[in-house]
């Protein structure tokens, strides 16, 4: 993240308004980011005034039930100074040119928008005031506002925004950084509870996301690919599939070799998704050996244990001298730490709808980061990026599964090759076992500790994947992970081993792995050196203070992580006295520029886990825009955690992966979920995102539960039976 950017990410605001179709005001605006041309900005979005007084606000990120739909809307609504209940949010179709940046992921859209959208709202009220003051014969300094409506105080006179929006769509816009903003303490829209505009279509089943999606002529497909990943189809006999009822089509697609874009498979086109589904499990594929055939989830532990005992591959860190350090400890304490691969687990499985025609192609898909997804499909249709349509539909969950498009150039190639407009529908099994997983990965700790019980040295020998100096995607670890910077003596040494199975970025990217190890480590110091732990990690983050650069996406402030961590342990109650076989355990995490302290209390009876409660403290700067929105992405991320902590990992063999459904790789239930509290701490920092940071302490609150609650320690996930 570029410091500039985060300190002042309105710096190239650009504004043009014109009349908007059928009469009113409308106004395109954008955000350049550093380094680019204006006109190519990472913020650009519309509104349109109408007659009426409508207003019509496009919201150009996708929606993936993070509420983006409707908190980004909400920013240009309190500057622009209307009713929310007068504004209808329109989901943007996927266009950088005229858009910027549409990507859901990395819990970004707050941190980057959040003054620019304002400022835009701000420019729209400006120009109908000086429409109302033009009209009036008044300065437009004697002019305000009310919801909807310019006012002049002294004559009392009022014109409805309906009235002034024609002739305010022909002025020039001022300068947007030239206008003053709301204070916060007059906000009547920001900061306060709304639930999604698409509630009501959700909860009455209304087809609202990509598998919904119907168009003229649409035929339904299935896709067919090697258990290996990558492996090519060596013979087919597509004879059986062509002969069950309602199948039109069955074919090879040759495909490539990268795992992030279009590979071999067979497809089957049917006038119904079932009907191609029996098609699919007619086929008789033998596939081609692949060289990755031979990887396995006991290769890859096997392999583990050797490197953890041999020296490391690199340092990616090192402070001060920690075997000087260990030396001189008072007590040295060493433990090792795993966690498997999992899947994204979405409750929507990929699909997309495509339509190639005349060179041409059309698409509805329910992706994260529809840019790349045109790039993919340009490149294996051979068509000019330009000739691409792509609308973005609300997407069942993405957690960082959809910022990959694999699904949607599967879809436009079957639509070419197949000649008609096709939706294609993965199987929950095609979803599970062709996913780009979270890694695994190898945590060694040692520590050391003084005669006072404080931590005077850290070394972490981590064992990864990756080739070389590359790590695989996502199974990276940046090196100034906490307490980096906080302990002088600190290292981080890293290993890796060959892997052939597809990565990717899962909700909290690397974090959500990092935060159970490192808080559970750290647990174990704080027993180790006989203090609580709460108070071993005050001790432990210090005096309040910024580690590392300003203005940078690692820096890390040990008085914001202090103000949660007090927080939740205030509202937790922690350190009152728990009855035999109850516990609490506490963890904290910085992720995505948000300091989130999780307590959780749980019980333990003949084996049998309960959860009882969860508390949660997040600090993610100085507004909430929707507290309704983000009490939920907390709850969700804090569940969703639970779930994978509980049951979830995905293991291989033969190269490919075991688990096939929910069956294997279960969701957390009902019966499982435990109420989740939710308080904010409001600081003095630029408002940052929720969709993430609440997931890394997760894991390690209920372990540390566990412990308190048994004396047994869980280093390895997921828990599964480990209490029996």
């Amino acid at each position: 993240m570029d410091g500039e950017m985060l300190r002042d990410p309105t710096r190239r605001l650009f504004l043009q308004t014109g009349a908007a179709l059928g009469g009113g005001l409308m106004m395109s605006f954008s955000l350049s980011s550093v380094g680019h041309a204006a006109g190519e900005g990472t913020l650009n979005a519309y509104v349109r005034i109408a007659p009426d007084g409508g207003v019509t606000i496009v919201s150009k990120v996708p929606e993936v039930g993070q509420g983006i739909k409707t908190s980004l809307p909400m920013l240009i609504a309190e500057e622009l100074d209307v009713e929310w209940s007068a504004v209808t949010v329109e989901q943007a179709i996927a266009d950088t040119k005229v858009f910027g940046r549409q990507v859901a992921g990395g819990s970004m859209a707050t941190t980057l928008e959040y003054d620019g959208l304002r400022r835009v709202g701000a420019t729209g009220r400006a120009l109908l005031i000086a429409a109302a003051a033009a009209r009036w014969g008044v300065p437009a300094e004697t002019c305000a506002t009310e919801p909807g409506f310019v006012v002049h105080g002294p004559s009392k006179r009022r014109l409805a925004y309906g009235e002034l929006a024609q002739a305010a769509s022909a002025l020039t816009p001022p300068d947007p950084k030239s206008l003053t903003l709301k204070d916060p303490k007059a906000f009547r829209i920001i900061g306060q509870p709304h639930r999604s505009g698409d509630l009501d279509a959700i909860v009455t089943g209304q087809p609202v996301y990509g598998i919904d999606v119907r168009v003229p002529g649409m035929l339904y497909a299935t896709f067919a690919k090697a258990p290996t990943f990558g492996a090519r189809v060596a013979s087919v006999d597509l004879a059986p599939a062509k002969a069950v009822a309602g199948v039109k089509s069955a074919f090879v697609v040759e495909g490539g070799t990268a795992l992030t874009g279009l590979l071999p498979g067979v497809a089957v086109v049917a006038d119904s998704w079932w009907a191609a589904r029996k098609g699919r499990n007619a086929l008789e594929i033998q596939w081609a050996d692949h060289p990755t055939k031979a990887q396995s989830s006991a290769g890859f532990a096997a392999r583990a244990a050797e490197l953890s005992k041999a020296a490391p591959h690199r340092t990616l860190r090192s402070d001060g001298d920690v075997d000087a350090a260990f030396k001189g400890a008072a007590k040295v304490v060493s433990a090792a730490y795993d966690y498997p691969f999992i899947a994204h687990a979405n409750l929507e499985p990929q699909n997309c709808t495509a339509s190639f025609k005349d060179g041409k192609v059309e698409i509805w898909a329910p992706t994260q980061n529809p840019e790349p997804g045109r790039k993919l499909v340009a490149a294996a249709l051979g068509v000019a990026e330009t000739d691409i349509t792509i609308h973005l539909v609300r997407v069942g969950g993405g957690f960082g599964r959809r910022l990959m498009n694999d699904y949607m150039v599967e879809a436009a190639m079957i639509s070419k090759l197949a000649g008609a407009p096709v939706k294609l529908v993965w199987t929950r099994e095609d979803d599970t076992q062709h996913d780009f997983y979270r890694p695994g990965g190898w945590h060694n700790f040692t520590a050391g500790l003084d005669a006072k019980g404080d931590l005077v040295g850290w070394r972490d020998h981590f064992v990864t994947f990756g080739e070389g100096e590359q790590f695989a995607t996502a199974a990276g670890m940046n090196a100034t992970q906490f307490p980096c910077r906080a302990v002088d003596n600190y290292r981080l040494d890293v290993s890796v081993m060959p892997l052939g199975a597809p990565t990717g970025f899962l909700r909290a990217p690397a974090n959500n792995a990092f935060g159970f190890v490192i808080q559970c480590f750290t647990d174990e110091l704080a027993v180790a050196s006989g203090q609580d732990p709460v108070a071993f990690r005050r001790k432990l983050l210090g005096e309040p203070r910024l580690l590392g650069d300003p203005g940078q996406g690692d820096s890390f402030h040990t008085g914001r992580m202090r103000g949660v961590l007090d927080l939740v342990a205030e509202k937790s109650g922690w350190g009152r006295k728990t009855s035999k076989g109850t516990g609490l355990g506490v963890a904290c995490h910085y992720s995505h520029l948000g300091y989130v302290a999780v307590v959780m209390e749980v019980s333990v009876s003949k084996g049998a886990l309960k959860i009882h409660k969860v508390w949660a403290a997040a600090d993610v700067g100085s507004q909430i825009v929707n507290p309704s929105g983000a009490e939920q992405q907390v709850q969700g991320s804090i569940l969703d955690a639970i779930g994978a902590t509980l049951h979830q990992a995905i293991t291989f063999e033969n190269g490919a992966a075991v688990q096939s459904s929910f069956a294997d790789h279960p969701l957390l239930r009902m019966t499982e979920a435990p109420p989740v509290e939710v308080h904010f701490k409001l600081s003095d920092n630029r408002p940052t995102g929720l969709g993430e940071p609440a997931y890394p302490p997760a894991p390690a609150a209920l372990c540390n539960a566990i412990f308190a609650a048994t004396g047994k320690r869980i280093r390895s996930l997921p828990i599964g039976d480990q209490l029996a």
